[in-house]
C-alpha cells in the first residue's frame, strides 16, 4: 500500500511473526478492549485446546483489571495497549475496542507479529477497512473478521438451496433490524467528569476530544458518529456479510437512502428510521432499520425459535430471499422456506433451527493460527461486507443516490460523498491518510 510508515512505539517481534504453531503449541492470546463484548469471545476462544489469555487492555482500569482476574495465571494488565504488544510472547490479539479503535489496534498488532480477530464492524470507516486489509498481508498476519455468521452450517445450507434453484432466481432481498427503544432512547444526562481509573483521552483517541459524557461509553457508543455508525454498522454488518456469502457477491453498483430522527429525543446522533436501497448486478436489497417498532417482519412456524424475538408474532431481525417459485427467510439461528403456491414450484415448505455460531467462529480464529483450516471470514471479506454498511450511512448522509466503484473503493465523480470515506483522525493516531 502507498502508505508513510506508521510512527508507533512497539516493535515488531521477529520471533511472534516468524513462529509456526502446531496444535499442541500453547496459544497466547492479548486482549484489548476488556468489556463484555471482548470478554464474551474470549471465552469461546479459550475453549480451544491450549489456549490461554495472558494479558488485558482498556483504557479503563476496572476493565483491564476484571479480565485479568479472569484470564487468571499471571496475566498482566495494561492500561495502554502499545505495552501488550510489545510481548514477544503474545501470538494473537482479540480487539474488543469500539469501532473508532478497531483500525488503529489492528493495524498495529499486525506490525507487531500478531495475528488478529478484530470485532465488528471492521473499522470505523471504509479507508481504515482498506488499510487494516492491506496490513495483514504486509506483515502476513491472519486478521479474522468478527462476523460469526461465517461459521454458521445453516447460512452455508442455506447457499445450496438459492444455488439448487428450489426457489428460483431470486432477484429482491429484504434485510431487516428492529428494536423499540422507546420512551428514552439512550436517555440523555449532562457532561461530567470521567469516572475514577478512565483515561478519557485516550478513549477517545483518534475521535475529537470532548468533555466526557456516560453516553459516549460502554454500550451506548454506538449512537455517536465519532466512533460508531449506529443499528447499520452494529447489526447490519452482519446480515450483508452473509446477503454476499449466499449470493455470492461483494459489492454493488449503486446506493441510495432515506431515513430520520423522528421519535427518538435521547443524546443519540443516528436516524431512528432508515431504508436503504442497494442495487448488485442481478438483484435489489432493502435494508431496514428501526429503533421505534420492535415486530419486524410477521409470521411465524409453530415451535421455530427466532433470534432475539421478545413478543408473541414479532420477527425483529432477519434476511428474505424471494424467488420466483417461493421465498426463504433466515435469521442467525434458522431458516424457513415458503412456496408461492404455483403448482411448478420445487419449493418445500420446512424450517430448520439451529445455534449462534460464535463460538465455532472464535475456535475456526485459532485453527487458522495453527494453520489447521483457513479463517473463516479474513479481513477482506469482513472489509468488503463492512463497506455496504458506511455505503448506506454516507447515502443517507449525503441525500442522494451514490454509483459505487468497488474497484477504486469510491465514489464516481462525487467529491462530496468521497470526503466520506475517511475521517481527520487526531493526532498522534492518524495513522490512515
Amino acid at each position: 500500500m502507498n502508505r508513510r510508515e506508521f510512527a508507533v512505539t512497539t516493535a515488531v517481534s521477529a520471533a511472534s511473526a516468524q513462529r509456526v504453531l502446531g496444535a499442541n503449541n500453547r496459544v497466547r492470546i492479548g486482549l484489548i478492549g476488556s468489556g463484555g463484548r471482548g470478554r464474551y469471545v474470549a471465552n469461546f476462544m479459550r475453549q480451544a485446546p491450549n489456549v490461554e489469555f495472558v494479558a488485558t487492555a482498556d483504557v479503563w482500569k476496572d476493565n483491564a483489571e476484571s479480565a485479568r482476574q479472569w484470564a487468571g495465571g499471571d496475566a498482566q494488565a495494561y492500561a495502554d495497549f502499545r505495552k501488550l504488544l510489545e510481548r514477544k510472547d503474545i501470538d494473537a490479539v482479540l480487539v474488543g475496542t469500539p469501532d473508532h479503535w478497531h483500525a488503529i489496534a489492528t493495524i498495529l498488532a499486525c506490525q507487531a507479529g500478531k495475528h488478529v480477530y478484530v470485532e465488528k464492524p471492521l473499522a470505523h470507516n471504509i479507508r481504515e477497512g482498506r488499510a487494516m486489509v492491506e496490513a495483514a498481508k504486509r506483515y502476513k498476519r491472519i486478521v479474522q473478521a468478527g462476523t460469526q455468521q461465517r461459521s454458521a452450517p445453516h447460512f452455508r445450507e442455506v447457499a445450496e438451496i438459492l444455488r439448487s434453484g428450489e426457489i428460483g432466481p431470486v432477484h429482491f432481498v429484504r434485510v431487516w433490524n428492529f428494536s423499540n427503544m422507546l420512551p428514552d432512547g439512550i436517555g440523555k444526562v449532562p457532561d461530567q467528569p470521567a469516572p475514577e481509573g478512565l483515561d478519557w483521552d485516550m478513549y477517545c483517541g483518534p475521535a475529537k476530544l470532548v468533555p466526557y459524557n456516560p453516553k459516549r461509553h460502554l454500550s451506548t457508543y454506538r449512537w455517536f458518529w465519532d466512533y460508531a455508525g449506529g443499528t447499520i454498522t452494529d447489526y447490519g454488518t452482519h446480515r450483508f456479510d452473509t446477503i454476499h456469502q449466499i449470493m455470492g457477491v461483494d459489492a454493488p453498483k449503486a446506493v441510495s437512502a432515506s431515513g430520520g430522527r423522528y421519535v427518538l429525543k435521547d443524546a443519540g446522533e443516528m436516524p431512528d428510521v432508515l431504508q436503504v436501497t442497494y442495487e448488485y448486478p442481478t438483484f435489489v436489497m432493502s435494508y431496514e432499520a428501526c429503533n421505534i417498532s420492535a415486530h419486524g417482519l410477521g409470521g411465524r412456524t409453530q415451535g421455530m425459535r427466532y433470534y432475539n424475538a421478545r413478543g408473541m408474532e414479532d420477527r425483529p431481525n432477519g434476511m428474505a430471499f424471494y424467488g420466483t417459485g417461493g421465498a426463504l427467510f433466515t435469521d442467525r439461528v434458522g431458516y424457513e422456506i415458503y412456496p408461492d403456491g404455483k403448482s411448478s414450484s420445487k419449493a418445500e415448505r420446512r424450517h430448520k433451527n439451529t445455534t449462534d455460531a460464535t463460538s465455532l467462529h472464535a475456535v475456526n480464529f485459532v485453527d487458522a493460527i495453527r494453520g489447521d483450516k483457513p479463517p473463516n471470514a479474513p479481513v477482506e471479506i469482513g472489509h468488503r461486507s463492512t463497506i455496504i454498511a458506511h455505503l448506506g450511512n454516507i447515502a443517507y448522509q449525503t441525500g442522494r443516490k451514490l454509483r459505487w466503484d468497488a474497484d477504486r473503493e469510491e465514489f464516481a465523480g462525487d467529491r462530496e460523498a468521497n470526503k466520506l470515506l475517511g475521517r481527520d483522525a487526531r493526532k498522534p493516531w492518524n495513522l490512515v491518510p
